[in-house]
């Protein structure tokens, strides 16, 4: 078994309303940082995982997405996964 890492990213989907992220945006003004606008506000998340291979760790990774890391109807996820 090898031990890989996983940097895992949790975003909510593009046609939902992200309340954080307004409200981080709404403030950007009153920092006198008007150019900054739309702020989305996810989750980053690191773990390790030991497999077999890299494409062994890559479903485990997406199962744990799938099943806990990421609410499906709400969000999306994106990762890499990397020997080490």
């Amino acid at each position: 078994m090898k031990t890989f890492h996983a940097s895992i990213d949790v975003m909510p989907h593009d046609n939902l309303l992200d309340p954080q992220g307004k409200a981080v945006s709404g403030s950007m003004k009153n920092l006198d940082l008007p150019e900054i606008t739309n702020v989305r506000i996810g989750k980053h998340i690191t773990l390790q995982v030991e497999a077999k291979d890299k494409k062994a760790a890559e479903a485990k990774v997406d199962q744990a997405c799938k099943k806990l890391l990421a609410n499906m109807v709400m969000e999306k996820y994106s990762f890499t996964v990397t020997e080490g």
